[in-house]
């Protein structure tokens, strides 16, 4: 993962298409080289987790070129590369683990991020899981409370009182007023090039599965109704 987190770096700073094109060649090698990784990432996880078992790398990866149309920042490209490891594929509406190789600065994008869960669930699931918190007797609470402590719910952009149809107080406050039902986990560098990064990054994974399953089932129920 060295050689990706420099090319990104470089990139970084030169985020231009004259650049990029002139480094091109060695970008697809790289590309090759993170959907070796991801394939090998997907065969780890569906050891635990056989939701996601069949998926190839082409199934859960993004493309580098960025959607600038709505936005106010005008670069062409991506500072990182990511793969969202979910059932059906990244376009299926399902939660998965998601995992993020940046430059290894501060903050999204910049820094490298495993992440087990959804930024973007649908309103109809959000209520699901919300309700599924109120009325599960502290399961959902136990699931949060299992898993390992380098990984943290994100609370970023969480409601300031409960949604409407909760009373006020409840003991799952802090739970129910959650937009993105996901685990963060902000590793290392050292982490990231470590030579058994597949068999380390699947092991934190293994960890948020139980996590995973209860969004996962939510958003199941969702679906079908």
């Amino acid at each position: 993962m060295k050689e990706i987190i420099t090319f990104l770096q470089e990139l970084q700073q030169n985020n231009n298409r004259e650049w990029f094109v002139a480094n091109k060649p060695r970008y697809t090698a790289l590309q090759t080289r993170f959907n070796a990784f991801v394939d090998e990432l997907i065969s780890e996880i569906s050891r635990f987790d056989d939701s996601i078992t069949g998926l190839t790398a082409k199934d859960c990866t993004y493309r580098i070129y960025r959607d600038v149309r709505f936005s106010a920042d005008k670069s062409p490209y991506k500072t990182h590369m990511g793969a969202f490891i979910c059932p059906g594929g990244k376009k299926s509406g399902y939660s998965g683990y998601y995992f993020h190789i940046g430059t290894g600065g501060e903050g999204y994008p910049y820094g490298h991020m495993l992440a087990t869960g959804d930024y973007c669930c649908d309103a109809r699931a959000l209520q699901i899981i919300r309700e599924d918190i109120v009325g599960g007797e502290g399961d959902f609470d136990a699931i949060v409370r299992s898993v390992a402590p380098t990984f943290t719910l994100d609370y970023e952009g969480a409601l300031k009182r409960n949604p409407k149809g909760f009373e006020h107080e409840t003991l799952y406050t802090e739970y129910l007023r959650l937009k993105a039902y996901c685990l963060l986990h902000t590793p290392s560098t050292d982490f990231m090039c470590a030579p058994d990064l597949t068999r380390r990054a699947a092991e934190l994974y293994r960890q948020t599965q139980p996590f995973l399953h209860y969004i996962n089932r939510a958003i199941q129920y969702a679906k079908e109704e």
